[in-house]
């Protein structure tokens, strides 16, 4: 099983996380953010990743140092737990719909962190949260998984099903990016024999 936990503690927030990414899509997840809370959830049962967070943040300040934090514990978490990344099938997209929204993300784990970002919020806010740290969140996570992630808007006109299908979406790539392709006998999938 492929698994990490990572602890990181600053002035701002302290973290516990736990992943396995070949879980069950069972989730534990307590940010002190409850869209972000909702997020996760959703991207771990997708995915089918096992993921546990519990966080104490300044979110009496706002909630972006625990957005963009939890962000870079999961890239953490996610470059841990694939270790040498042998015999990963390394990329996966998909195409999700989220009632009227329809969101495409594809991802190659590269070991080069690159985020193409293109998702148009109508509202500044989904209930109580910024939609600014949609993108810090998957800013965080891309520099320390160091993926390539591209997250783009097809359609939608509310601020949530876009969100929430960006999640989603994500979480089914990174499912098949992380699939282990037995025909690769746990060679490095790539012609640098590195990644």
């Amino acid at each position: 099983m492929r698994k990490a936990e990572i602890n990181r503690k600053t002035t701002e927030t302290d973290i516990r996380l736990s992943l396995n990414i070949d879980g069950a899509g069972r989730s534990a997840v307590s940010t002190g953010c409850g869209f972000l809370d909702h997020m996760l959830a959703l991207f771990a049962r997708h995915g089918r990743f096992d993921l546990t967070i519990q966080c104490a943040g300044d979110t009496g300040v706002d909630d972006h140092h625990t957005v963009e934090d939890i962000g870079i514990c999961l890239g953490q978490a996610f470059s841990q737990a694939l270790g040498g990344m042998g015999g990963i099938t390394r990329y996966g997209s998909a195409v999700l719909p989220m009632d009227e929204a329809l969101i495409l993300t594809a991802v190659d784990i590269s070991g080069r962190s690159y985020l193409g970002f293109d998702l148009r919020f109508p509202t500044e806010k989904i209930g109580a949260f910024d939609t600014q740290l949609v993108q810090e969140f998957w800013l965080g996570f891309v520099r320390r998984a160091n993926v390539t992630l591209h997250i783009r808007q097809l359609a939608g006109e509310n601020s949530h099903h876009i969100a929430e299908g960006a999640f989603k979406s994500a979480a089914r790539s990174l499912r098949a990016a992380c699939a282990v392709d037995p025909a690769l006998n746990g060679e490095i999938p790539s012609t640098k024999g590195v990644l």
